[in-house]
């Protein structure tokens, strides 16, 4: 799950700073904001890389994704953006977890065919 969600959370960061210099455009908003709120969020999407498999990880990522969707009120394009992002999240939380099981099956099934019996 963490290399899935990982990944995510880096094409975020990007999509993050793409968006901040759109909306440097906007003469309303300031540009010390503008990086300072950008700043955070990408920040927030490289530590939650390594938060992923902890206790609140998942739950804080779908918090960024809802930020991300909220942006779009200041940069239309990410209401789409972050709707993408969003399915993008669910997919790599979704099918991340049945890797892991898959995994933890695998590793089960060759632990047992190598028992204390065989090697004698």
């Amino acid at each position: 799950m963490r290399t899935l969600c990982a990944s995510t959370l880096i094409g975020e960061f990007f999509i993050i700073g793409f968006a901040g210099l759109v909306a440097m455009k906007d003469p309303d908003l300031a540009t010390s904001t503008v990086w300072l709120v950008s700043g955070i969020a990408m920040l927030l999407c490289v530590l939650l890389c390594g938060m992923v498999t902890r206790p609140g990880g998942v739950a804080l990522g779908w918090a960024l994704q809802l930020a991300l969707i909220a942006s779009g009120v200041f940069v239309p394009t990410m209401y789409f953006m972050g709707a993408v992002f969003a399915a993008l999240w669910w997919a790599s939380v979704h099918f991340g977890r049945k890797v892991d099981e898959a995994k933890a099956r695998f590793a089960a099934g060759a632990q047992a065919s190598s028992s204390p019996a065989d090697a004698a």
